[in-house]
């Protein structure tokens, strides 16, 4: 699958939205950084650019309405076409399509803290898409209920992981994802002819 993707979807998409990336702000196409995987182990983890450049990066998470956010990056959150370049990472072995989020150093540190067991949700691989977020724990962690309740759901995962699971968490994201781009590119496009007219 995620060959295909790769092949059949990134191969054109990649410098689609790297072209609109370019336009929208300076910097690179991609935002690299180092994520904790399985067992622990560090890779560099792939996603589009969806800020400006800044020192914050590695150790602030994006917040509502956070001003570090471009125009094109804000639709791509939205939409979560800016974490399609992880198939590149489930290709060469570092994600799976399903498992817990890999989260960048800060937040690992100073989520163990807050729940001992944390480190359990890194036996599996981590995914693009988890049970944690089909039960809409996603985005910013604002309170011990967020933390505690997104291990609560990753950690379900990692005891009952099995191919139908993956399949329901799977097609549950992808459609939810595609309404997601459909209902915002309409939006955006109905905003569009309202500044032209």
């Amino acid at each position: 699958v995620s060959l295909a993707i790769v092949v059949g979807i990134l191969s054109w998409f990649i410098p689609l939205i790297g072209l609109l990336i370019g336009i929208d702000s300076k910097g690179p196409v991609f935002f690299i950084q180092r994520r904790i995987g399985k067992n622990g182990r560090i890779f560099r983890c792939l996603k589009f650019r969806t800020m400006v450049i800044n020192d914050e990066a590695d150790e602030r998470q994006a917040a509502l309405n956070d001003r570090r956010i471009t125009r094109l990056g804000r639709f791509l959150r939205q939409t979560n076409l800016d974490e399609l370049p992880q198939f590149i990472n489930i290709l060469v072995g570092d994600m799976s399509i399903v498992g817990p989020r890999p989260h960048m150093i800060s937040d690992c540190t100073r989520f163990s803290f807050v729940i001992p067991a944390y480190k359990f949700r890194t036996l599996v691989r981590p995914g693009i898409t988890g049970l944690a977020q089909l039960k809409g724990y996603h985005g910013p962690t604002l309170n011990y209920e967020s933390i505690f309740m997104r291990y609560h759901w990753d950690a379900e995962y990692v005891r009952h992981a099995n191919f139908w699971l993956d399949v329901k968490v799977f097609a549950s994201t992808f459609v939810h994802a595609l309404s997601n781009v459909v209902y915002l590119s309409g939006s955006f496009f109905i905003a569009g002819k309202r500044m032209a007219g």
